[in-house]
């Protein structure tokens, strides 16, 4: 969509409407005008035979090249994505021993690694991107890195454990985020955590101390509520109902100015994070494209010109 960065420019359409309704009006009234002269003959002598509309063409172009041209004034421009610098991401996946549950095929965790390692590989190279993963504590396997091999190999490596400390993956990811150098900016670096999960915390510190961290870090934290509420395990010989957490998780979200999705399969997932990977670590910014506006008013202004002096060897 385009926007006016100086919209107040726009008064310099006055001008020019001012002009082309004069135009209109010697038009309507060039009849009348003629009428006037009693001697038919030398009339016709005076006005150039086979133009016809033609003459209006140039008039047209000129008047159109000053609109054109008014507009370019107003300094348009269009919004554009451009990656932040220094942008980091650190990717939670809960490994917790819900995960293995099969009403995601083939299971929760074989689904989550896939839909993950086709995340990080669609960021762009200049993104900094580091993996924790989580189950009765959290851990750093990457930190923040542009080298993308590492966190694929760690992605390919999560294996499960018991319990999931939820509240524990965010404080680990805003550690980590801590460690990404200066680099000789100033301040910590624009950052998001993005948290799949597909139980209720059982272990570690609160989702609300996690968020209340998260936000007075100012790091936004996306989360993926992964799985059915039909998922099963069995746990020695008892199998055990493994729901979604949805509830908590779209808490975090919203407390942290984050994003909440739900994904129900693999390739629900493979959406989130493909919607996710064109919405985080990117700034807005206009781009003007006056010289666009410019160079369309140079352009027409050359042919009302060439037409005039092709058609009625004057300029208009």
């Amino acid at each position: 969509m385009i926007r006016l960065l100086s919209p107040w420019w726009l008064l310099s359409l006055l001008p020019v409407l001012a002009v082309i309704g004069v135009y209109v009006w010697r038009q309507l009234h060039r009849r009348a005008f003629a009428v006037k002269f009693t001697n038919v003959d030398l009339l016709s002598s005076l006005v150039p035979k086979g133009i016809g509309v033609r003459r209006h063409v140039g008039a047209a172009a000129f008047l159109l090249s000053l609109l054109i041209l008014s507009f370019g004034m107003a300094r348009p421009s269009v919004d554009t994505k451009e990656p932040l610098e220094r942008a980091t991401i650190m990717l939670a996946i809960d490994v917790s021993l819900s995960m293995q549950a099969t009403d995601v095929q083939p299971t929760r965790i074989e689904a989550a690694k896939s839909a993950a390692n086709d995340f990080v590989k669609q960021l762009p190279a200049s993104f900094n991107v580091g993996l924790v993963s989580f189950a009765k504590t959290a851990s750093v396997l990457v930190s923040p890195t542009k080298e993308r091999n590492s966190v694929l190999q760690a992605i390919d490596g999560l294996t499960l454990q018991e319990s999931t400390a939820t509240g524990e993956a965010v404080f680990t990811s805003l550690d980590a985020i801590r460690t990404v150098p200066a680099d000789g900016a100033d301040g910590p670096p624009p950052a998001r955590i993005v948290l799949l999960s597909d139980g209720f915390r059982t272990a570690g510190r609160s989702l609300e101390d996690a968020s209340a961290a998260a936000s007075a870090a100012n790091v936004p934290v996306s989360t993926i509520a992964f799985g059915t509420d039909e998922g099963v395990v069995r746990i020695g010989n008892t199998p055990q109902r493994v729901p979604v957490d949805r509830a908590s998780l779209q808490k975090v979200a919203e407390t942290t100015k984050g994003y909440f999705y739900e994904a129900a399969s693999k390739e629900e997932l493979k959406r989130v994070y493909t919607d996710m990977g064109s919405s985080i670590g990117y700034k807005t910014k206009p781009r003007e494209i006056t010289q666009w506006y410019l160079g369309a008013g140079f352009l027409m202004a050359l042919l009302a010109g060439g037409l005039s002096l092709l058609w009625g060897s004057r300029l208009p």
